[in-house]
């Protein structure tokens, strides 16, 4: 929904009561009632009818959580009215920035085994292919990389100005992470670089902490979406999820539109 919002994709199916709930928030969605694959569905919660504490329990919880009260006012802020959607990284602007960058990144992520376009799309997360972008806790140029982190001995990429020694800094780090952090075979590929780019935002001390947690709470420590994810949530916030997510949307559209390269996410 998201990428069709953004004018990246032209359609997509959903349940109509989700249609509904995002396009008052996405303003770019048109809901196509005429196009309805199925009729007269209902979607609710079932309990077992010899199980009232746990109807109770649900109908208790969701009157305190409801449109209107103060906590359903707060989440409802939080996930609708103050999210950040994604952006197109491909209308006409952000392909020339493309075109500037692309060389450069194609090389790195080549050097360290990644597929350049996953390094586009976290560029693109980062700063939108800016690289005069700086940020308040001190991050430069187009990867958002912090000059002590270029600096420092698992990475030492001086000049973090320029923008090829950006990219290779940003590269290298990323590398480092998925590597002395999440090298066990138990992690899947895929899992292994979102970890790492977890671990880019939030730092790899929180990541390795949400691993374990995860397994507290019955989820798997070796995958990210649904299980990892969900415990940097309860630790970290959403930032870092919804950071590792663009990524992965931004990533699903460059494979589109740029179609040669490895594959390194699914």
């Amino acid at each position: 929904l998201e990428m069709v919002n953004a004018g990246v994709v032209d359609i997509t199916v959903c349940d109509s009561n989700i249609a509904r709930i995002w396009a008052k928030i996405m303003e770019e969605l048109v809901i196509r009632e005429d196009l309805q694959l199925r009729s007269d569905i209902e979607i609710a919660w079932m309990v077992r009818k010899k199980n009232p504490e746990l109807k109770e329990s649900l109908d208790r919880f969701l009157r305190k959580r409801r449109r209107g009260t103060l906590i359903g006012n707060i989440y409802f802020k939080r996930y609708y009215q103050k999210n950040k959607w994604i952006a197109n990284p491909l209308n006409r602007i952000h392909r020339e920035r493309v075109s500037r960058f692309k060389k450069l990144i194609a090389r790195y992520a080549g050097r360290y085994g990644f597929d350049w376009r996953l390094i586009l799309a976290m560029a693109y997360q980062e700063s939108g292919l800016d690289h005069s972008r700086k940020s308040s806790a001190g991050a430069v140029g187009i990867m958002q990389i912090r000059p002590q982190t270029a600096s420092d001995r698992n990475v030492g990429i001086p000049d973090i100005q320029d923008p090829e020694n950006n990219i290779h800094a940003a590269v290298k780090y990323l590398d480092f992470l998925r590597d002395h952090y999440f090298s066990s075979q138990s992690i899947r590929p895929r899992d292994r670089v979102r970890m790492a780019l977890a671990s880019y935002n939030a730092g790899p001390a929180k990541i390795r902490k949400a691993r374990s947690m995860a397994a507290g709470m019955g989820l798997d420590p070796d995958r990210w979406f649904r299980n990892v994810e969900m415990a940097v949530l309860e630790l970290v916030g959403r930032e870092t999820v919804k950071y590792v997510s663009n990524i992965n949307k931004y990533y699903l559209i460059y494979r589109r539109a740029y179609r040669n390269g490895e594959d390194d996410l699914e």
